[in-house]
């Protein structure tokens, strides 16, 4: 495979070493390059971060199975789920990470029906190169091969090849269910039919092989705060390594200079005891300045309007390194805003952050719920964008919850901690008692007005129920 160093020698990059850097740059610029850098890097380092932990299994379950596997949710996700920031309650999830090093990935599919699916394909720097699914390709049986971006071969005939920017990919597909036994029991007869092979196998019989768990891998502490505990010095070192089989764009040509000037090169170890003193200082406070500056991000990374600030800059970032690293860090595995908008609220409608300790509702007048071509939903998380616990194990409010609506077709949405009358339980969303955060899902959703993709629908205001 063709390595990242040979490819900035075709953009007309040196690769400088950091002795060349030393006389070049005082802390303080040191500090902001690395600043920079941290934050360009956040969504590699996070993704590896986060395969390590979902394929650390001998065998598929429990959201976890080694690399090449799929796993198949049986259920959804619940408050015990903390793999991955802000998880999908609404649809089943069918993971998978692959390597493509080696040879390409052969993914079929079966005949949909009329069911809503999406599979998704994230590179390493978290952009969705592909979503084969009811809205590009359509529900009719299909298989597609993944290759890497230094493969070259011959495919059966009629395959259609998806080219990965990166020998990483996850596959982060969703499945809809509207969580009966009885849709959990087709959904998972559908999913069942879901294979992924080395292209080496296809046609073939196959039996995938048992994973290898590492012990020294931590499958408690959220991949986060893994990443966040990491120190400047091993937070390079692998951005470094990680580099090497997860090619930087061309677009990405004069960040990848700018970390060559605080001495981090690709493929080689980052060390800093070999950099100028200056240097090492100005970066040993970047860890906490970068997560502070992504985490900043909030009110700048897409629309705020009435208490919900959403984003149309999902997926797909180019150069906002910025922008993606928020994204990782609040809802790794975004979609594209085609197929998903994720409005987000941390604050009611006069500007306070949501408690469990007050009551809030949001209405939507008649005519004005989402604008969908699949579905919408509103999901509940704590303040760190996982899961809440509760009685119901509700996590989700949507159609599906064969919603109660007013006398004059508007629909109101109960949100507190504790449960409502009996009249309005199919319209509540527990929280928890302490602070909290909302996100809307609106998936499919509409490209002509109303639409939130061109503005001309927005969310309506959470308001805070006087006592």
């Amino acid at each position: 495979m063709k390595l990242l160093a040979l490819g900035l020698v075709a953009l007309g990059l040196a690769i400088v070493s950091p002795a060349v850097g030393k006389s070049q740059i005082d802390e303080k610029e040191a500090a902001r390059l690395g600043v920079e850098a941290y934050v360009y890097g956040y969504p590699l380092v996070t993704m590896e971060f986060t395969r390590r932990v979902m394929t650390n299994a001998a065998a598929p379950g429990d959201h976890h199975a080694p690399m090449g596997q799929f796993y198949k949710a049986r259920v959804y996700p619940d408050a015990k789920f903390r793999d991955v920031t802000a998880p999908n309650a609404d649809t089943l999830y069918s993971t998978a990470w692959l390597e493509l090093s080696k040879e390409p990935y052969v993914l079929s599919l079966p005949d949909m029906g009329d069911r809503f699916f999406l599979m998704p394909m994230l590179d390493g720097w978290t952009n969705v190169f592909e979503v084969p699914g009811t809205r590009t390709t359509g529900n009719k049986a299909q298989a597609f091969a993944i290759t890497g971006p230094g493969w070259k071969g011959d495919l059966p005939k009629g395959m259609k090849e998806l080219k990965a920017p990166t020998n990483m990919v996850w596959i982060l597909g969703r499945t809809y269910c509207t969580g009966t036994p009885e849709d959990y029991k087709a959904c998972h007869a559908v999913m069942g039919k879901y294979d992924l092979r080395p292209l080496s196998a296809f046609g073939k019989p196959y039996t995938a092989p048992l994973g290898k768990v590492d012990s020294t891998i931590d499958m408690k502490a959220a991949v986060r705060e893994q990443v966040h505990k990491l120190d400047v010095e091993n937070y390079f070192k692998l951005l470094a390594r990680l580099m090497r089989e997860n090619p930087a764009s061309k677009e990405d040509a004069a960040m990848v200079e700018g970390l060559s000037k605080i001495g981090l090169e690709v493929g080689k170890d980052f060390d800093l005891s070999n950099v100028d003193k200056a240097i090492a200082k100005g970066l040993a406070g970047v860890p906490a300045m970068a997560q502070e500056k992504i985490m900043a991000h909030f009110k700048e990374g897409g629309t705020l309007q009435d208490g919900w600030m959403f984003s149309t800059r999902a997926g797909v970032y180019g150069t906002d390194y910025l922008q993606r690293a928020f994204i990782t860090a609040i809802g790794l595995g975004a979609n594209r805003p085609q197929d998903a908008v994720y409005p987000t609220s941390t604050e009611d409608a006069e500007g306070k952050k949501y408690s469990g300790a007050n009551k809030y509702v949001v209405h939507f007048p008649k005519g004005q719920t989402p604008p969908v071509n699949a579905f919408w939903s509103i999901t509940m998380y704590d303040a760190d964008y996982f899961l809440v616990d509760n009685i119901l194990n509700k996590y989700t409010v949507s159609p599906r919850d064969h919603l109660k609506y007013n006398a004059d077709g508007s629909l109101d949405l109960y949100i507190q901690n504790d449960a409502p009358e009996k009249d309005k339980q199919a319209n509540w969303l527990p929280a928890p008692k302490g602070e909290f955060v909302l996100m809307m899902r609106l998936y499919w959703p509409k490209d002509t007005a109303p639409s939130i993709i061109d503005g001309s629908w927005k969310p309506f205001a959470v308001k805070r129920v006087a006592k």
